[in-house]
């Protein structure tokens, strides 16, 4: 398995997730989680490209 793929997909996941909850009563939670996950987006999509 390519090394960054599971910190991309699983940063993809909790993205969503945070997305999901923005129309909730818990906003700023939402907004914690999916800063979190757009990191994990981001530092996975740099291992990929730099284990290429």
């Amino acid at each position: 398995m390519r090394e960054g793929l599971i910190p991309t997909v699983l940063g993809t996941v909790v993205s969503a997730s945070g997305a999901a909850f923005l129309g909730t009563k818990y906003k700023l939670v939402a907004t914690g989680v999916l800063g979190f996950g757009l990191a994990h987006v981001v530092l996975g999509a740099i291992d990929l490209i730099e284990h290429r």
